[in-house]
Formats: structure tokens, sequence, C-alpha cells
């Protein structure tokens, strides 16, 4: 049997879920041979799946328990997050204690090609309208070290699309106040709001979107014909790319023979 693929998400309770069943399409095709098989890390949205939708969805520890059952020596565990920060490392945490050996997947923004990766990605759909039009990337934020990563995001999109492009988070900074305000600033007229989130999930549907003491709504009241698209990174095939070439990563540093090396590695 090939090494099994587990694509680790926190998970969404909404239709966003649709996301997570075209990467794995992706990821089937992209790896033949190799069992896909899936775990969230959010306890709160696997039982909101269990309660809503009659589905038991499966933790980390449980599903690499299974395959370990089945006679698997090894596992990839690919991380489905942004950046590494907490949620990251809690898995990290959770598969070291797992008796099944596994390689880590790393998360999208890892390493200085990933950044240049995910750039070019963005490139395809930052179709500018001309010098009137600003793009706003909302992300989730973090209070974790790893927050910097926004910022040298925001460095290397001011590099190759210049002033107009900007990143925001919805915990920490760059905050929405500071966004906003430097967009007002810049005298542009329309605003390109897209999510920084893998899933289109109920960050976007309440927070960059809702009615009330949104991103939208903030934008508006600054004098903004605002557009969003709400729509999640993983709709963005050299995302997906991104992804693939972690989960080949995470498989090369199996040894072919050798199963006697350490039983727990992180792909670099």
């Amino acid at each position: 049997m090939k090494v099994p693929i587990v694509l680790t998400a926190f998970g969404t309770t909404t239709s966003a879920h649709q996301s997570y069943a075209c990467l794995e399409e992706h990821i089937r095709a992209a790896f033949p041979g190799h069992e896909v098989h899936w775990a969230f890390s959010s306890r709160m949205v696997r039982d909101f799946s269990h309660q809503r939708h009659g589905r038991k969805g499966k933790g980390p520890p449980e599903v690499l328990e299974e395959l370990r059952a089945m006679g698997c020596e090894w596992a990839v565990v690919q991380s489905l997050h942004l950046l590494a920060g907490h949620e990251f490392y809690r898995l990290v945490a959770e598969v070291q204690a797992c008796r099944i050996r596994t390689a880590m997947g790393l998360p999208l923004l890892w390493a200085p090609d990933d950044y240049h990766a995910f750039l070019k990605a963005l490139a395809a759909r930052l179709d500018f309208a001309g010098k009137e039009e600003a793009i706003i990337l909302a992300g989730h934020g973090t209070d974790h070290a790893s927050w910097i990563t926004y910022l040298g995001l925001q460095y290397l999109l001011s590099q190759r699309f210049g002033s107009q492009v900007h990143i925001g988070v919805l915990e920490g900074q760059p905050s929405r106040e500071e966004v906003v305000a430097a967009v007002a600033r810049s005298g542009v007229k329309r605003v390109r709001l897209l999510p920084l989130m893998l899933v289109a999930g109920r960050h976007v549907q309440e927070d960059l979107a809702g009615p009330e003491d949104s991103w939208q709504t903030s934008l508006a009241a600054a004098g903004l014909t605002v557009t969003l698209e709400a729509t999640g990174l993983l709709s963005y095939p050299g995302v997906i790319k991104i992804f693939q070439d972690h989960i080949a990563q995470a498989l090369d540093i199996i040894p072919a023979r050798d199963q006697s090396s350490s039983r727990r590695d992180i792909a670099s």
C-alpha cells in the first residue's frame, strides 16, 4: 500500500466544505494510488457536522490510529493552514503523540518559494481596472509570532504589484481601521475585497460581508464602492499546486526501504 495522505484542516460549518472536495479531487489526481483521508482539528466543527449532517468528523489522532490499525507504517499529514501559527503547532504536537510514523506537509506560506508561488497564483486574479481600484486581501490574523507572515507578504505584494494591494486581518495588525484609512487616503474610488483564507466560511460571511460592522460596511462608509469576491484561496489553482508540492516534499523524506529512521519528521 502506498503511503496514505491525511488532509488536515480546522474545518468549516458552512457550505465552504465544497472547496475541500475540490482540493481532494486534485490531490487524488496528483498522487494516484495514495489513499486520501480527512481530519478536522476543530472539535466544534466535528460536533457541528455530526449534529447537523449526521457525519462524524474525525480528529487527526483518530484518523492516524485507524491507519496504524490497518497496517500502515507511515502517513503524510498535510496541514491546511495559511501559516505556521498556533493551530499548526498544535497539530504537530498531536501528530507527534501518535504511534504511526508521519511526515508533515507544511502550511501554505512557509519557505520563500511558497511566497513567490503564491504571488504568481494571485497575479491571475489581480486584473486591475486602472489606478482607481485597490485590492484588499483580508486574513484572519494571529497573536502567534507568525503574525509577521502578513507583513512579509505585504512587502512582497508591494514590490510586485505596487501600492494598490493591501493586506489586513480580522485580529491584530494590519487592522481594518488602518487598511480602510490607507485606502481612503490613496484616492481610489473602487475596492475589491478578497479573503486571504483557504475557504470562504463564516468569517467571510460575517466579518467581511456582514450587514453591520464588517469590512464591507466600513469601506462603504469611507465612500468606496466595494466588490466582494467571496471565494477562498483553495479556488486558486496555484494555491492547490503549492499544497501538492508540500505533499510531494513530505513523501520524499519517507525512506523507500529503511523504515527505522526517525519516527517523526517535518519536510523543509
